[in-house]
């Protein structure tokens, strides 16, 4: 039974560290979509100037350093977000999951860009990617983000979220997780949630436990407690139904077992 516990305090840390991490890496994905007005329009990355690939090399280089001020300067102070954050709250977490988390690399890729009048639009995907340190309650983390930014002069004016999918671990063996879940689904329409332990268990405890949550700001910085349950079968199997309003929810999966835990949380677009 102390086991149990054990795992159930270790999970509570872990899901209020996800949360804040997803805060972080939605606003660290605004950052890099940034670029200066170009006159001649470019529909493919190869097309794209070299000041243009080179700016995105060195904005990765800025965050990977955690020189929130380099960051935020590509910020207008009027900018828009599909998630209604602003962008004193987007500083403030910055500032505060660098001082917890400082070991992150990024890496961003330009998918596509093109110019409409004085706005520059550009689509990224940006992998993030943390080792376990001592402040970091040895978590490690891996992320992926694709996002659409619309820019005027030097500075970003708003950023939608296309999809977005991260994984955190911790322990010395966190369980490989195989994770089902379509990325979009209508409103209304029920849709199914796997993830699925691919290691055998042994005799091993296995707990675990799905969530659901709307996609606001108030989540980013309030999380969700999690109330686990002692899995009977390698993994988790859910059936969960969209709400009736277009939006973005999470969905997460957080699984444990003795010697890990891993936590898989993806954004799912919920349309007409």
């Amino acid at each position: 039974m102390s086991k149990l516990i054990n795992l159930l305090l270790r999970c509570s840390h872990l899901v209020a560290v996800n949360r804040k991490l997803t805060f972080f890496l939605l606003a660290l994905s605004l950052i890099t979509g940034w670029t200066s007005i170009q006159a001649v329009q470019a529909i493919t990355p190869a097309n794209a100037p070299p000041t243009l690939k080179n700016l995105l090399a060195q904005i990765d280089t800025a965050a990977s350093k955690g020189d929130v001020k380099a960051v935020m300067q590509y910020y207008s102070p009027n900018f828009t977000h599909s998630d209604g954050l602003t962008r004193p709250n987007m500083e403030k977490a910055l500032a505060s999951l660098w001082q917890r988390y400082p070991k992150l690399r990024y890496t961003t890729q330009l998918q596509s860009w093109k110019t409409q009048g004085n706005v520059t639009i550009a689509e990224t995907v940006t992998q993030i990617s943390g080792l376990p340190s001592a402040n970091s309650q040895n978590l490690a983390f891996n992320s992926t983000i694709r996002s659409r930014q619309r820019i005027s002069g030097s500075q970003i004016i708003q950023q939608d979220i296309l999809s977005e999918r991260t994984q955190l671990t911790s322990g010395a063996k966190p369980p490989q997780i195989d994770i089902k879940l379509p990325q979009q689904v209508k409103v209304g329409q029920q849709y199914s949630f796997d993830a699925i332990v691919q290691e055998p268990l042994s005799e091993d405890y296995l707990l675990g436990a799905a969530l659901e949550e709307p996609v606001k700001p108030e989540k980013y910085l309030n999380p969700t407690p999690v109330n686990l349950e002692l899995l009977s079968a390698g993994g988790l199997f859910k059936v969960g139904t969209a709400p009736k309003i277009p939006g973005s929810q999470w969905v997460s999966a957080v699984i444990m077992r003795g010697d890990g835990t891993t936590m898989v949380t993806q954004r799912v677009q919920i349309v007409k």
